[in-house]
């Protein structure tokens, strides 16, 4: 019987070998801004030119965090902090009005199910702002909302609906990228027609009797669209991730992670039960050093060759606003016989002249990366996720693969969603509706980015990345910005710490095809006016490029279990 490790290898289009005995002929990869002289109050344009890897320019940059900010930031956790411990201590002493924080009596001979400071920080910190989330809208994603009201009377710790409806809130926070989540047009005619067919449910996994003729079509057309032999769909795009690096690699081999990957790719990773080591965030210094490492050093005390080395990468970043450097990653591992996985969530029609992500968007040759993942749930307006690749590796995971092997397969209206979607971007459905929208994308994308950016806020990411983090960096300001907004009719998404570092927190913006560029003016309006209200207009202009930061080499982490 073949082992799991050499069919997996066998799978990712090679024969197990030891990573790096050659190496190919590229020369040393430079990870190269060329700077223009700026003006004082000019903004840098960092343009990389990498010996020919990048056929377009590739401007991104992120603006360093005024010294003053950071340590008031500092300075409003270390506050938050006296101040819970001083209301733990009101609380123990029932001198504090609300008690929804203290342990109820018949919870006390139960092991806590929190740790002590994640518990602190709930209660203590969280609960402060825990109105700007998790706020239901009562309508379709589309570019506006109804939103239901809600107010709480115990500090944030239980909500109470009002009946009333906030109408056509401007969603600035949805991933609805090509505006295809909506109610009405040919998809959801498709869609509905296939509900009334097929029904809700499969009932079943893929493997059993879940496996229906809509499954076989959209696969198909999901390899035609990203340009590969074959694909696979998933119910579900967190388990894509989460469920299928387990199946590729195990122990003996090394797993090369970003530091800002997503937590499915985390657990993924870390349920591979393969070693893993963390390079800084899209910066090739550091993915270069760890492969030349792990090369020649082998695996930790036995120092033998590892038998695979897989570099996870995600083609948007979702919190950065970043684009992988990628023509870079695929040098590096062709040069060092490495495998690539690539997760396209955000990246998958929003990216690319005909909406095929980030492989198109930089020119580049889908062969080139072994395993390209991406979901359903953003650009198309639906659910899932998929895998594509050459047909050994489908052909694998489709048996060796948890979520092809135990989880229920794909409902038959969001099949129909996705492939009425997909049809429209490759323009199979006999109009430019789908073209224009990828246009109109990029067109809102580029105006909203530089409109932010001219009004002085710090503006995170790539120039073409529909993802905009606008930071805020105080955590008074991130309840103080969604609560100002929303009276303002304006959805957003503000995200804190643990989710980011603990003086980088942020508002987060969606763009998309759907928004008019009335829509767009009217949220940087409001944008401004809370911009200048709450002092949130800290640029300087100082674009510090990703590849400058301060580069530890020994911040990483390593795992041998």
């Amino acid at each position: 019987m073949e082992r799991p490790e050499r069919a997996a290898a066998a799978a990712l289009g090679a024969q197990p070998r030891a990573n790096g005995c050659s190496g190919a002929a590229h020369g040393g990869l430079r990870n190269g801004y060329v700077r223009g002289l700026p003006a004082t109050d000019t903004q840098i344009n960092h343009i990389v030119h990498n010996g020919g890897l990048y056929k377009r320019p590739f401007n991104e940059a992120f603006e360093e965090t005024p010294m003053l900010v950071a340590v008031l930031t500092y300075v409003g956790y270390g506050v938050l902090t006296l101040f819970g411990y001083l209301r733990d201590f009101m609380r123990q002493w029932k001198i504090e009005k609300c008690q929804n924080a203290i342990e109820r009596e018949e919870q006390k001979d139960f092991v806590p199910l929190y740790q002590d400071f994640e518990n602190f920080y709930t209660r203590n910190l969280y609960m402060r702002i825990r109105d700007t989330w998790n706020r239901p809208i009562c309508s379709v994603p589309g570019a506006k909302v109804d939103m239901m009201e809600r107010v709480s009377h115990d500090y944030n710790w239980t909500f109470t609906y009002t009946g009333r409806v906030i109408k056509g809130v401007i969603n600035m926070g949805s991933y609805n990228y090509l505006g295809f989540a909506k109610n009405n047009g040919t998809c959801q005619q498709a869609a509905a027609e296939v509900l009334s067919r097929y029904g809700a449910g499969v009932c079943s996994s893929r493997q059993e009797m879940g496996n229906l003729d809509k499954h076989e079509e959209l696969e198909k057309l999901v390899a035609r669209f990203l340009g590969v032999e074959s694909a696979m769909a998933y119910g579900m795009g967190f388990a894509t991730n989460s469920m299928n690096i387990p199946a590729l690699v195990g122990k003996g081999c090394l797993i090369l992670s970003d530091e800002l990957n997503h937590a499915s790719l985390v657990l993924g990773a870390r349920l591979s039960g393969a070693a893993i080591r963390i390079f800084k965030h899209n910066n090739m210094q550091s993915l270069e050093k760890l492969l030349k490492d792990a090369i020649v050093h082998g695996q930790p005390r036995t120092r033998r060759p590892w038998k695979k080395i897989l570099i996870l990468v995600e083609g948007i970043y979702s919190m950065e606003g970043s684009i992988v450097r990628l023509p870079e990653v695929i040098a590096l591992k062709k040069k060092y016989k490495s495998y690539l996985y690539l997760d396209e969530a955000h990246s998958i029609g929003a990216l690319g002249p005909t909406g095929r992500g980030v492989v198109e968007y930089f020119g580049l040759n889908p062969e080139d990366v072994d395993v390209m993942m991406g979901t359903f749930t953003k650009s198309f307006g639906a659910a899932g996720g998929y895998i594509g690749g050459k047909k050994e590796l489908i052909d694998y995971l489709r048996t060796h693969s948890h979520s092809a092997v135990y989880a229920t397969s794909l409902s038959p209206p969001v099949v129909e969603q996705i492939i009425t979607t997909m049809k429209c971007i490759m323009g199979e459905d006999g109009t430019t509706v789908g073209r224009e929208c990828v246009q109109q994308l990029a067109e809102n994308t580029r105006y909203f980015r530089r409109r932010l950016k001219e009004m002085g806020f710090i503006i995170y990411g790539n120039e073409d990345s529909p993802v905009v983090p606008l930071m805020l960096y105080m955590p008074a300001k991130i309840g103080a910005f969604g609560r100002e907004m929303l009276k303002r009719n304006i959805g957003v998404v503000v995200v804190g710490f643990p989710a980011t570092p603990i003086i980088e927190s942020r508002a987060r913006f969606c763009l998309s095809a759907a928004h008019t560029k009335e829509m767009l003016d009217t949220a940087l309006k409001e944008i401004n006016e809370v911009g200048d209200l709450l002092q949130l207009k800290y640029s300087r202009h100082r674009l510090v490029p990703l590849l400058d930061r301060p580069f530890d080499e020994t911040t990483y982490e390593e795992t041998e279990d």
